[in-house]
């Protein structure tokens, strides 16, 4: 969808500083530079402008001078996403919704939270935590995203293999349509079956369909208790085929995440400390949560047993919670580390659990075949494998001819094992022209139509999701 869109013009900013107050609008470049910009590689897209409204009134005002003038407008939250869906594309103006930054309700009633988009997910999880709460999604950015981002990409996150992921926690949404006009979906409901679900729809559409302004959240007792295991294995394969076998043993861990030996190594170098086993070829890090000791044992007794059934090296299990708090923090080091090897690409690969040990075959043989070096590590409980593909010393030619090439064949590999293009990071600017390896013409005709029903012109998060046409 590329639609003919306007510039902006120093009339236009002016009459954003009229509505939104001279603080919250810039054209310096610097900051438009900034705003061009995620965790994706390298990108940048620079909007024309940067808007920072305050409130849902606000919001409101921005996107319908945006269609009278047929502004370009890409919503943004923390810009720590991982495929290009906050990258003004087309220009225009870069919505940002850092001001909308507080948690607006704790229900201990109902159990529910009602939140602004740019609450940090970590900020909410403590301040509910001391209710005795617990709201389970946990990206590895969870210090630095936000709640809006989450819902925009339907983040996940390692215990969703227990507790699910952001989708499974929105109950209702305020948002804005791209000509100004506000929706409220769903509510504090658990059931609601009156219409359409659009909730759902918002949730992982990637700014494209809305404006989130305010999320009604459900959460959930907290846990009392928490047991953390890293095991170590000889082979990539044995530490991948695992993992079923947990399941089949009627054990299901809060979370269950795999790290390949190069993983482990750049983590620790990256945080300054000698990697736990470092001959091991791949390890586990895994945690069971609950409130009875006497089952937290039980289950990490058990998970030890298949573990060394099928060739763990040894089982090590978190004596204390500093020990615990380092082994997740080397797991939640990763994509930082890998970014400081080389020039990189991120790939988000999932497949059924199952199929996890021939995804990171087919994965190895992928590169080798294409002179390609990769780190891979992730959520194996959900079959979630993040694939960083390194560039390191191959000339930059050479690089950018073979690239698409792989990242290609490994979705072509990723779908045949009955996956998908992406877990968590969502399709955004990057994976977009692969998205027919995924989709049939069926089903994207029918997003297309979605979009511009929700977006007639065109105009909100343009040139996202959609290969071009």
């Amino acid at each position: 969808m590329f639609p003919a869109v306007a510039r902006v013009t120093p009339s236009i900013v002016a009459e954003l500083h009229a509505l939104l107050g001279p603080d919250a609008v810039t054209t310096a470049p610097e900051d438009l530079e900034r705003y061009g910009a995620d965790e994706t590689e390298d990108l940048v897209f620079p909007p024309e402008a940067v808007v920072r409204p305050g409130s849902v009134e606000e919001v409101q005002a921005v996107l319908r001078l945006a269609t009278r003038e047929r502004l370009p407008v890409t919503p943004r939250a923390a810009g720590t996403g991982l495929s290009g869906g906050c990258l003004p594309v087309r220009g225009g103006l870069s919505l940002s919704l850092e001001r909308m930054n507080r948690i607006l309700e704790l229900d201990l009633e109902n159990l529910v939270a009602v939140v602004e988009p740019c609450v940090i997910t970590e900020t909410l999880q403590r301040a509910v935590e001391a209710e005795g709460l617990f709201y389970p999604p946990d990206p590895a950015s969870r210090g630095s995203c936000t709640l809006g981002g989450n819902v925009a990409e339907c983040a996940g996150g390692p215990r969703a293999l227990k507790y699910g992921v952001t989708k499974d926690y929105v109950l209702g949404l305020e948002a804005v349509l791209p000509d100004g006009r506000l929706i409220r979906t769903g509510g504090k409901l658990l059931k609601n079956v009156t219409g359409y679900n659009l909730t759902q729809l918002l949730v992982g559409s990637e700014g494209t369909l809305a404006v989130i302004t305010k999320i009604i959240l459900k959460l959930l007792p907290l846990p009392s208790l928490s047991r953390t295991l890293l095991i170590p294995f000889p082979t990539l394969e044995s530490a991948a085929g695992t993992v079923a076998a947990i399941f089949q043993a009627r054990v299901v861990p809060c979370a269950c995440e795999f790290m390949e030996r190069a993983a482990v190594v750049a983590a620790a170098r990256h945080l300054g400390r000698n990697p736990p086993h470092a001959t091991a070829e791949a390890v586990l890090l895994l945690e069971v949560d609950g409130n009875d000791e006497g089952t937290l044992q039980a289950e990490a007794l058990k998970i030890g047993e298949v573990a060394l059934g099928r060739g763990a090296l040894d089982v090590f299990l978190a004596e204390t919670s500093e020990h615990r708090r380092d082994l997740w923090a080397l797991r939640r080091a990763m994509g930082e580390a890998a970014k400081k090897l080389s020039v990189y690409k991120e790939e988000d690969t999932v497949v059924p659990r199952a199929r996890l040990p021939e995804l990171i075959r087919g994965v190895k043989e992928i590169c080798a075949r294409h002179g390609l070096t990769s780190i891979c590590y992730g959520h194996a409980g959900d079959g979630n494998l993040h694939v960083n593909l390194l560039r390191m010393d191959l000339p930059e030619r050479a690089w950018e001819e073979v690239l698409p090439r792989a990242i290609r064949a490994i979705f072509t590999h990723t779908v045949a094992l009955g996956g998908s293009l992406s877990g968590e990071h969502g399709i955004g600017w990057v994976q977009k022209e692969f998205l027919p390896i995924a989709l049939g013409p069926v089903e994207i005709d029918l997003m297309r139509a979605l979009k511009r029903a929700f977006d007639p012109l065109g105009l909100l998060n343009p040139g996202k999701i959609f290969p071009d046409a």
